[in-house]
This record gives structure tokens, C-alpha cells and sequence, in this order.
């Protein structure tokens, strides 16, 4: 029973005086984070694969017990059939595993053009993915929200030990009044509720861990309806056993680690759970507070 919260990022200077100590120089972000969350979704992957002294910098910079969720690369994802890239994919697979213990579930990503017709490709792929690394899958068309293409996609996600990716829009599509947003600091919540998929949200476990990404608003309020359902899910799941990874994000990323640090806060007024790396510096840091207008 172990819960692993963080964010999509930590190379983030607008964290620099709230989150990281005023100060930080940007080569210290990743030691600062991970004295803070105990694990991280490393989006980085997605666009380039990194180079064998950065994954050296990377466990140096964290400890044995933080976990690299790393995002597969969409030269493999976004180009078409996956089957195609079964080599490349467990190519990048053999390049992330010196990360050894800090390496958790690896994060499948499909484009929204990736339908269920292409199910017998998935199916390929998955089954040649190296059994010895976990993976979430997040789908993004919506046939796959349909029941009978939901449960084959369970299925096959369940006889692998795969995780189905969730990932839960509500929080920023939720706001009375959005007019009110245009030219205020949080225009970027209507930009980001654009780039952000609108599917339907479905408690999917098909795995022996759960990966849920929580985009949040930037107001800690307007989250509250959301995390009061998911905090009784996560409770049973990590009460019968099941590690849970739960990813923060925010429009402006300032208040995402607030928000992984409220879902720690709540879980663990309710279960018994190892605290946050956060909860043991002696000056912890002081919570950014955004004001919407």
C-alpha cells in the first residue's frame, strides 16, 4: 500500500520562492522536488529521450524509494501504428532501466485519432511490451468510452497488468462564468481547458496499481468537489493492497504541488500512509496562494 504523488513537471522556475527556497538555481529543481513529492510523470520523455548522464543525474539528484513515471516518447505513440515501433519502444525501455528501482510505471499516451479499430494493433504492442516494466495506458478517442470498446480495452489492459490511464478534466471545465477569465492571470485556465481532453471519467482498474492525472484549477476551492470523490476511491484502493500514482496539474503549474500535497493531506487523515518527503524539512515551504480576479 504505498501512494506516490507529484506533478508533471520539476524544472519549473515559477516554483522558485514558494515551492523550491527563493534562490534555487535551476540545476538543483529535481533535488529540491523530490525533498518534497516522491515521484514525478516526466512529461521530458515525450519529446526527446534523454542522455545516459542525465538518468546518472537523475538518481544522484533523488532518492532509492521516488519513482520516474516516464511518458513513452510520440515518436513511437503519435506516428501512426504502434506495432511498428515495438523495437523502438523496448529500445527506450532498455535505455530508462539503469534507473532500477526509481523507475515506475511507464506511461503510454494515444492521440485521440487512435481509435478502437485499431485494437489488434494495441494488442500487438502491449503483448510485446517487456513484461518487467509496468505501463499505463491513457486513451483519448472517444469510442473507447463506449461500453463494449471500454470493457475489450479493460480486458486486455487486465491480462497484462496494465493500468488504464485516468485522467479527470472536470476541475477546469467547472467554473460559473467563464467570461469573467478574459484578460485576468487565469485566461490560461480557457487555453488549457482547450488543450486538455474532455472524456468521460470512469474508475477503470485493470492492474495492481492505479494512474491518475488530476488537472486542477488554480483556485484550491474549485477542486474540492472532485477530490471528495476520488479520495474514497483511493482509499479502498490502497487499503486492499494496490500502490497508487496520482499526478497533479494546474493550469499555470504554480499550485500543482498544493494540490498532490491537499490529496496527501486528506488520504492521510483517513488511512495510515508514510509521509510526504514535504512533511519532514524543518521549514517547509510557505503555500502559493493564487487570487482569480
Amino acid at each position: 500500500m504505498t501512494l506516490y504523488l507529484g506533478c508533471p513537471v520539476w524544472s519549473f522556475k515559477g516554483w522558485v520562492g514558494n515551492f523550491y527556497p527563493k534562490g534555487t538555481p535551476s540545476k538543483d529543481f529535481l533535488r529540491e522536488y523530490a525533498k518534497r513529492l516522491n515521484a514525478n510523470e516526466g512529461n521530458t520523455t515525450f519529446y526527446a529521450i534523454p542522455a545516459p548522464q542525465t538518468i546518472v543525474s537523475w538518481i544522484e539528484q533523488t532518492p532509492e524509494t521516488f519513482k520516474f513515471c516516464l511518458k513513452i516518447p510520440k515518436a513511437i505513440s503519435h506516428h501512426g501504428k504502434l506495432k511498428a515501433y515495438i523495437d523502438r519502444a523496448a529500445e527506450f525501455v532498455n535505455v530508462m532501466r539503469p534507473l532500477a528501482s526509481r523507475l515506475g510505471p511507464m506511461f503510454l499516451q494515444l492521440p485521440p485519432s487512435y481509435s478502437p479499430a485499431l485494437m489488434p494493433d494495441l494488442t500487438a504492442f502491449l503483448s510485446a511490451f517487456p513484461a518487467d516494466v509496468r505501463l499505463g495506458v491513457e486513451v483519448r478517442h472517444l469510442d473507447w468510452f463506449e461500453d463494449g470498446h471500454r470493457n475489450a480495452l479493460n480486458k486486455l489492459l487486465a491480462d497484462h497488468n496494465m493500468a488504464r490511464v485516468v485522467i479527470d478534466t472536470r476541475p477546469i471545465r467547472n467554473l460559473a462564468g467563464d467570461e469573467r477569465l478574459k484578460g485576468s492571470t487565469y485566461e490560461s485556465l480557457l487555453e488549457a481547458r482547450e488543450r486538455k481532453p474532455n472524456v468521460p471519467v470512469f474508475e477503470e482498474v485493470t492492474a495492481d496499481f492505479t494512474f491518475l492525472r488530476f488537472i486542477g484549477h488554480p483556485e484550491m476551492e474549485q477542486n474540492q468537489i472532485w477530490m471528495n470523490e476520488w479520495i474514497p476511491k483511493l482509499v479502498d484502493q490502497l487499503t486492499s493492497g494496490m500502490e497508487a500514482f496520482v499526478f497533479c496539474h494546474s493550469p499555470d503549474n504554480l499550485l500543482a504541488p498544493y494540490i498532490a500535497k491537499e490529496f496527501h493531506s486528506q488520504l492521510s487523515s483517513r488511512i495510515k500512509i508514510a509521509p510526504l518527503p514535504w512533511d519532514d524539512l524543518e521549514t517547509p515551504s510557505e503555500p502559493y496562494q493564487p487570487t482569480l480576479f
